[in-house]
């Protein structure tokens, strides 16, 4: 089975500082944690692939009626601070494991190693359906 779990960062509520605030010291340990989270998901060969994203503000949003040229466009932007930062791709054996996986995500350390406590949104990857049912 196989799942994407999405990082977001600056939830309300979530008492996690955003990491432009953090200091050099908890954005190394936090980085570190993650690469140490994938390489144990590579060694279990549960890995698919793993990235953090560039933020809302480099986004582009794209619109086509596949008749004319596309619209390009920024924004728009959350009202919140809230950001789609990266996501991890596994492939494991049920919902529970990618759930734990999860969970430990969700325990990375943030500022003075206080685990950052951000939800983890865990879905499972659909194939396409078949063009011949």
């Amino acid at each position: 089975m196989r799942f994407m779990l999405l990082q977001n960062y600056g939830e309300v509520g979530s008492g996690c500082l955003p990491m432009s605030e953090w200091s050099p010291q908890d954005i190394k340990a936090h980085i570190e944690f993650q690469q140490a989270l994938n390489q144990e998901l590579i060694e279990s060969g549960e890995l698919v692939d793993a990235q953090g994203l560039a933020g809302p503000d480099q986004a582009k949003f794209v619109v086509s009626d596949a008749t004319g040229a596309p619209v390009v466009t920024d924004g728009p932007y959350p009202e919140s601070k809230e950001l789609l930062a990266g996501y991890r791709f596994v492939d494991v054996g049920s919902m529970e494991r990618a759930i734990e996986i999860a969970a430990r995500a969700s325990a990375a350390p943030g500022p003075d190693a206080v685990p950052i406590r951000q939800a983890i949104e865990v879905r499972e990857v659909m194939g396409a359906p078949d063009p011949e049912v």
